[in-house]
């Protein structure tokens, strides 16, 4: 799966214009993205066939799990706009982390925290990115 989606990805990246290391193009950075997911997919494989690989029974699929993750990114984008960009990544790690069979709110929280603080730091500081930050009605 993740080399036929690393390679769909590179190969579709070639469509835009590349440019180079120092002045990127829009294909540029998904291309190599791609190349990436492919190698790591290509090094699962390999460990996944390897002699030594450990066998695992895989249960019964959970849904639970996949609605609460694909939830969380739905809700994410629902809110982004009226409640900002600081309580939505909070609510989508906390919703999301819930799906773990080892949820913790202590760690959610803390996750949640942090991922608040790196989206600022790496999307409004580094990247200059325009979000709403705080719920509409608190900018007013």
């Amino acid at each position: 799966m993740f080399i036929g989606l690393g390679c769909g990805f590179s190969l579709q990246a070639t469509q835009y214009s590349m440019g180079t290391a120092a002045r990127m193009g829009p294909g540029y950075f998904p291309f190599w993205l791609g190349i990436v997911l492919a190698l790591m997919g290509a090094v699962v494989a390999v460990g996944a066939l390897a002699k030594k690989a450990t066998e695992t029974a895989v249960s019964r699929f959970d849904f639970r799990i996949l609605a609460l993750v694909v939830g969380s990114v739905i809700l994410y984008g629902v809110v982004l706009q009226p409640l900002g960009l600081y309580l939505s990544v909070f609510l989508l790690v906390v919703v999301s982390s819930y799906a773990s069979h080892e949820f913790n709110w202590k760690v959610a929280v803390a996750n949640g925290l942090f991922l608040v603080l790196f989206s600022y730091v790496a999307f409004i500081r580094g990247l200059g990115l325009i979000f709403p930050l705080w719920p509409s009605v608190l900018s007013n």
